[in-house]
């Protein structure tokens, strides 16, 4: 029998808001009625989530809410963009905005509860299954999860549809069927209308059975998780975010691309195919030594810069743009992508000579020089980024600032002799940031 205790051990003592993903659908109603007969009823709150995809959605939304309100229950409708992007799926983008959505909703200590049972499990992990998933994909639905600053339950995952079906029945409750459901146009419901119930005739308990490889998945999947990102932490180099590609081809080509993928990964990502997994051992990380390969993945390029592994994101920038730096004034933005700002020191550019002057940023646009101080002679730019290890990317988007058209310095890396002191009246020194 369902009853409220079969998922309070799951809801912590301390839980902010109780958050319910309701749709209206026998699934949901179930998941709000039975919390709303809790301990936790004044935390709660119903969230419908408008994607606008369907005609009916605005009577959905005051169909919840007027359930919501039935129940005592507060209640709020987000509205989602969920159109699908280049080579996305619909399922896929209402997916990816309900949970974008959902994300930017949750504050610390506050629980999303969902209420996928047993057989969507099964319908996710035959997905994946088709799909051709690793294990990750073949773990399904975790009945646990961190998103954004909260945590997401799915107290259901391992309850048949069955035992729901019968409690809203009992309960007398009103739900919506959504006649999108039908349509075998979309995987999951062919799954669900004309694969899974002749499978269950062969095999009654598939939804079962199942969801246990599933369980089984996931804690290989955890404990393969954990292994990699021991093997991701040893390779990677935080100040300089990149990985070293001599330790990385020293292991395995399978541990390199999980190695790769759990990068992605870390970097808010979804994981590359296995196409691109190989195309970035092969053509990257195999590269000569003094070859600049590159590739570009959802919008970031992965580069290889002597022994090192970089993951950036694609940004265009205006080459040309030269930007006036108020004297009086201590940062400045350029593109909404870098931001340089002066720090007062002990040395560098004196305060007096910064006031009086033009300041002018500008990228580079080659054969600049500039001296060094306590170094001999003009040196141009290109041979100083070559001598210092500069990256190309690093090289090309590095800001020059002039001062009454002359370089006074690149980026925070360099100050020009000719500017370059130390004063009691102060100096300051520039600080550039990505």
């Amino acid at each position: 029998m369902l009853n409220i205790d079969s998922i309070d051990h799951l809801i912590p003592n301390s839980v902010a808001t109780i958050y319910i993903g309701y749709s209206g659908g026998m699934d949901s109603h179930v998941l709000l009625h039975l919390v709303s007969q809790s301990q936790f009823k004044s935390r709660l709150c119903a969230i419908y989530i408008h994607h606008g995809l369907q005609q009916q959605a605005d009577d959905w939304e005051q169909h919840c809410r007027q359930q919501a309100h039935n129940l005592g229950v507060d209640f709020r409708a987000l509205r989602v963009d969920a159109t699908p992007s280049h080579r996305q799926s619909p399922e896929e983008a209402a997916r990816d905005a309900r949970f974008a959505a959902f994300e930017r909703l949750l504050n610390k200590g506050d629980v999303l509860m969902l209420a996928q049972h047993r057989e969507d499990q099964l319908e996710t992990v035959l997905l994946q299954l088709f799909r051709g998933a690793g294990l990750q994909g073949l773990a399904g639905m975790p009945e646990r999860m961190l998103l954004g600053q909260g945590e997401v339950l799915r107290p259901f995952l391992n309850i048949p549809v069955q035992r729901l079906r019968t409690y809203a029945i009992d309960y007398q409750l009103h739900w919506i069927e959504d006649p999108s459901n039908q349509c075998t146009d979309f995987d999951r419901n062919f799954l669900r209308q004309d694969i899974i119930p002749k499978l269950k005739q062969r095999w009654p308990g598939l939804d079962k059975t199942v969801a246990r490889s599933a369980r089984h998945c996931a804690v290989a999947a955890e404990l393969l998780q954990a292994e990699t990102a021991k093997q991701f932490h040893r390779l990677y180099d935080k100040t300089q975010a990149r990985l070293d590609i001599e330790q990385l081809s020293r292991l395995p080509e399978q541990q390199q691309m999980l190695v790769i993928r759990y990068w992605f990964k870390q970097n808010g990502l979804h994981y590359p195919s296995q196409k691109q997994l190989h195309k970035i051992l092969t053509d990257i990380i195999r590269a000569r030594a003094d070859a600049n390969p590159q590739m570009t993945i959802q919008k970031h390029c992965v580069r290889r810069y002597r022994q090192g592994l970089y993951l950036l994101e694609d940004k265009q920038v205006e080459r040309q743009k030269i930007w006036t730096w108020p004297a009086s004034q201590s940062d400045l933005a350029l593109d909404n992508t870098a931001q340089l700002k002066r720090v007062t020191a002990d040395c560098g550019i004196p305060i007096a000579a910064w006031e009086a002057a033009k300041i002018t940023v500008a990228y580079r646009q080659g054969s600049e020089k500039i001296a060094l101080p306590n170094r001999k002679g003009r040196h141009t730019l290109k041979k100083l980024f070559q001598e210092y290890a500069i990256p190309p990317w690093v090289r090309e988007n590095m800001p020059l600032i002039y001062l009454d058209g002359q370089l006074a310095a690149v980026g925070d890396l360099w100050i020009s002799a000719d500017f370059f002191g130390q004063y009691e009246q102060g100096c300051y020194q520039i600080k550039y940031k990505l």
